[in-house]
């Protein structure tokens, strides 16, 4: 795997919800690596072929057990977190495509969490909580900012009447989060949110992540997700899972911390793909301004207290389609060199899960045309 991973010595029992997921099973391997306990919480413990890639780990057999638990049943992470120092709360709906987002996206995301503060009350042991938000709690609004930094928050209003690509995912981690540090607070709960822009880089779960989905939408032709990277930040997987593992060590650590490397518009990553794959055909983004400005998400909080980014922007992108391409989710080429004709096709029936919930994903099932104009 990438990075070297530190000497591990015994360390206490954590609890990692969304285990099998893209970030939850690089933040499980990681643990174990540095010598915690790992109590990974999944839907379906018993279902092979969403949990083997967590059992085949490095120390899996003597560090890690599965725990059933399902953030729409109240009380059930109890077992899980009972006796943990520490919980990662990572799980989330994603499910761009959901035809009911109130009940399958927004209110599991917000009762998940609540329901995870009030199982560490119960168990009177977790010293500490930290919770995965997202970016979308920050920036989604009408007018871009140069610069957004921890104190800023999304404009709900905004997202409802636009209803743009994910709509339902930022309010449900807007919402959650905003509920997440009022519980926290009556409760007497140590809580930390971190807040990941897109995550991109190599990753161990079985099926296309969907964050990839929007990552790789240049390749795959997915003009619905552009909109996402047209004035894009990004985070390696490996750097955010680190940044979790870091901050949860750090007993001065407090509040929110936005986790972001590289900024970079649209235009940006087309001539990066076009120059480091020159394989896959890049559409010609007609409709979007060329000088579009950079938005930036400022990490300078996380930097202060002593994290270091390690991974480029290549790497991110690198470690995502090299991996795709070995588990059979992403050609290997859309052109030919003689005439820029689609050369393979893309998977058919690609799926993607999050926390163990299978999803057709929103990955376009056609191949790219040689023109598109971007929306």
């Amino acid at each position: 795997m990438e990075g070297d991973a530190p000497a591990a010595v015994a360390k206490g029992t954590v609890c990692v919800t969304g285990a099998a997921g893209f970030i939850g099973s690089w933040l499980v391997m990681r643990l174990l690596e540095r010598g915690y306990v790992v109590r990974a919480t999944v839907r379906d413990p018993g279902n092979m072929k969403k949990v083997k890639h967590l059992l085949e780990l490095p120390k899996a057999s003597t560090h890690l057990t599965l725990w059933k638990a399902d953030m729409t049943e109240e009380g059930s992470f109890d077992e899980a977190i009972q006796g943990c120092e520490g919980v990662f709360h990572v799980a989330t709906p994603m499910d761009f495509e959901s035809k009911d987002p109130e009940n399958e996206v927004i209110k599991p995301t917000i009762d998940g969490v609540l329901s995870i503060i009030r199982s560490c009350v119960k168990a009177k042991s977790v010293k500490r909580l930290v919770y995965t938000s997202s970016a979308g709690t920050v920036n989604v609004q009408e007018q871009q900012q140069p610069v957004y930094d921890e104190t800023n928050w999304s404009d709900l209003d905004f997202i409802y009447s636009k209803k743009m690509t994910g709509w339902m995912y930022f309010v449900s981690k807007l919402l959650a989060e905003k509920q997440a540090w009022e519980a926290a607070k009556e409760n007497n709960i140590d809580f930390i949110s971190i807040i990941p822009t897109l995550v991109v880089g190599p990753f161990i779960m079985p099926t296309f992540p969907p964050s990839l989905v929007t990552a790789l939408c240049l390749i795959t032709g997915n003009e619905a997700h552009y909109s996402i990277i047209k004035q894009g930040q990004f985070v390696h997987l490996d750097d955010l899972c680190e940044s979790h593992i870091f901050l949860y060590e750090d007993p001065k650590a407090q509040g929110r911390y936005i986790c972001s490397s590289h900024d970079a518009t649209i235009h940006d990553l087309a001539k990066m793909i076009k120059e480091k794959w020159p394989e896959y055909y890049i559409p010609e983004l007609n409709g979007i301004d060329k000088d579009i400005p950079v938005v930036s998400f400022s990490s300078k909080k996380l930097k202060g207290m002593g994290f270091q980014y390690k991974y480029t922007l290549e790497d991110m992108f690198r470690g995502a389609i090299d991996t795709c391409r070995e588990k059979g989710l992403l050609p290997y080429s859309t052109k030919t060199h003689e005439n820029g004709q689609e050369k393979e096709s893309f998977p058919d029936t690609t799926k993607a899960h999050e926390n163990g919930k299978e999803k057709e994903s929103v990955l376009r099932q056609s191949q790219p045309k040689n023109k598109q104009t971007a929306k």
